[in-house]
């Protein structure tokens, strides 16, 4: 870092100026609702605004508040959060909202107690308490530590070490005691639209004056680049299995580390060495055809890009399928409901718009 922490009144109110001039107009700013505010910043975590916007209002509606997000099915709560990934962020929301509502059924306002709710980490404890609460904590997400590293020139990376705490405290010198919620949020504003990884505005910054980073001449040197991981390669093959409109799908096991309870279609590892068909018998039971290639989708799950190849597929004796898996056949009016991710549904678009390419 270049110079010692800094602590300057007057930056904290540009800041705060700043952000209530040039502010997105979200639907969770407008709510002084703990729970509203709560369901944002899950939504949020590692969720771009523009996707989760939709989500929210939905949500909200179907669940108003924490009794009636504790009173529905889980497979209900994953159903309203199909499409929008990471569903292990709903199944710990809904786990946290049962936990709450058999006590006083209120989200705490104390820091230490939001952090021991099921998924609420560090960063979210902060944003709730201090934007709902009133709580002077900085709320340090990738936004932030990218403002912060620039701001400060801090050297290294922020997630880690001596960083780390040096971004923690330039975040909390820039909370306004009066504001903290707004604070927080200024700082999270700035960096998604502002502060950006590539091409930040400096000239509409409020912080460009002290700004070390961009005194440097060279902004985007910081924070220091992590080597990016490439992602794994996975082949697998899914069958589209049809009947009377309907398609076949199976749930995953509620242990499963991925997408637990999530409904998906019947799929097989691509081993080119051994029969196809034989696969799927081995994994589902009952006796499988394998038809067409109806084509291709890939999808990104975390560091893991899926490359999918979607086949037609007829299926006998169904009474001997899935022992100890739960099958079902669903229509489109269920699918819209039903807890599927998006890999799911790429492959059934693509399924339907070869079927209609084809006439059938």
């Amino acid at each position: 870092m270049n110079s010692t922490q800094r602590e300057h009144p007057e930056t904290r109110a540009d800041l705060l100026d700043w952000y209530d001039r040039h502010k997105r107009d979200l639907p969770w700013r407008h709510t002084d609702d703990p729970y509203a505010i709560w369901v944002s910043e899950i939504m949020l975590q590692q969720t771009r605004v523009e996707t989760v916007l939709p989500y929210y209002e939905r949500f909200l509606n179907r669940y108003p508040s924490i009794e009636t997000l504790a009173r529905a099915e889980t497979e209900e709560v994953l159903g309203q959060w199909s499409g929008l990934g990471y569903y292990r962020r709903a199944r710990l929301l809904h786990q946290a909202a049962r936990q709450l509502f058999s006590g006083d059924g209120l989200l705490p306002g104390d820091y230490t107690a939001l952090r021991e709710l099921p998924g609420i980490g560090a960063y979210t404890a902060a944003a709730i308490g201090s934007i709902a609460f009133g709580l002077v904590e900085p709320a340090v997400d990738g936004n932030v530590e990218r403002v912060i590293t620039r701001y400060l020139g801090i050297v290294g990376d922020p997630k880690r070490g001596e960083a780390r705490q040096d971004v923690a405290t330039g975040a909390r010198n820039l909370v306004d005691d009066k504001r903290p919620g707004d604070s927080n949020q200024a700082l999270m504003e700035l960096g998604a639209t502002i502060c950006r990884p590539r091409g930040p505005v400096c000239t509409s910054c409020p912080l460009e004056a002290e700004c070390h980073a961009k005194n440097t001449g060279d902004p985007e040197a910081f924070p220091v680049a992590r080597p990016r991981l490439s992602p794994t390669r996975v082949q697998r093959r899914v069958a589209i299995v049809r009947d009377k409109g309907r398609v076949l799908l199976f749930r995953r096991p509620e242990d499963s580390r991925l997408l637990a309870g999530m409904w998906e279609l019947p799929w097989v590892e691509q081993h080119r060495t051994e029969r196809r068909e034989e696969l799927f018998i081995d994994r589902y039971g009952g006796r499988w055809h394998l038809g067409e290639t109806l084509g291709r989708v890939r999808h990104t799950i975390t560091h893991r890009l899926f490359e999918i190849e979607v086949l037609e597929a007829r299926l006998e004796v169904l009474e001997e399928v899935a022992e100890g898996r739960e099958a079902g056949w669903f229509g489109r009016r269920d699918l819209q409901s039903l807890p599927v991710s998006s890999l799911v549904k790429k492959a059934l678009a693509l399924a339907d718009s070869t079927a209609l390419a084809g006439g059938k």
